[in-house]
């Protein structure tokens, strides 16, 4: 292992992991969000405390790699003593930054971590009768045919996809008629800039 090519911060978020939910049954939380599949290999649990609107404390527990511990680390350091509604704009290139960059194909594991926080503050607004707080996804389906949405394109982007035949491998989309493939090059260019 010569060529050590994660930063030295995420090295030390990886095997010091921070706010580790060790706990599960004495952490008191007011919200909690489980985000991913285990069978898939990753699947992440991010549990706040709130006071005031204030994210005061936050634990979490994964089943990932380095990059997705060290990333979920940095994030539980990075929202407490937040507002909710900014812990919830916190993107996966906020974290990737506080790391000191991430191998641009392990862009896609700092998404879990963003992604259980606000379904943890989603919870916490269903628990407190807040549901107009809520963001609702607004998504767009690209591929009739194979119910793609926009979402699954970005999420792919963030996966590692470049390529519009990459996105077809990763999606299925634009496999049946093929209408959808100028809007789809059109999102994939954007999030590749919105991203990397």
């Amino acid at each position: 292992m010569n060529d050590w090519v994660y930063s030295d911060k995420l090295k030390e978020h990886f095997t010091n992991p921070k706010n580790v939910l060790e706990d599960e049954a004495n952490f008191a939380a007011d919200g909690k969000g489980i985000v991913g599949n285990i069978k898939c290999g990753d699947q992440m649990l991010f549990a706040i405390k709130v006071d005031k609107d204030i994210i005061t404390d936050c634990k979490w527990k994964t089943y990932g790699c380095a990059s997705a511990i060290a990333s979920t680390s940095i994030l539980s350091e990075m929202v407490k003593g937040m507002t909710l509604s900014a812990a919830y704009k916190v993107t996966p290139k906020d974290v990737a930054a506080q790391l000191d960059g991430l191998p641009e194909h392990k862009i896609h594991c700092s998404v879990l971590g963003d992604k259980a926080l606000r379904a943890a503050i989603d919870d916490y607004y269903k628990r407190n009768g807040q549901e107009n707080k809520i963001k609702k996804d607004q998504t767009k389906i690209i591929c009739q045919c194979m119910n793609v949405s926009d979402a699954e394109i970005e999420e792919a982007v963030l996966e590692g996809v470049r390529t519009y035949l990459e996105l077809q491998e990763h999606t299925k989309l634009g496999t049946v008629c093929g209408q959808c493939k100028d809007e789809a090059l059109k999102l994939l260019d954007e999030y590749k800039k919105k991203h990397f």
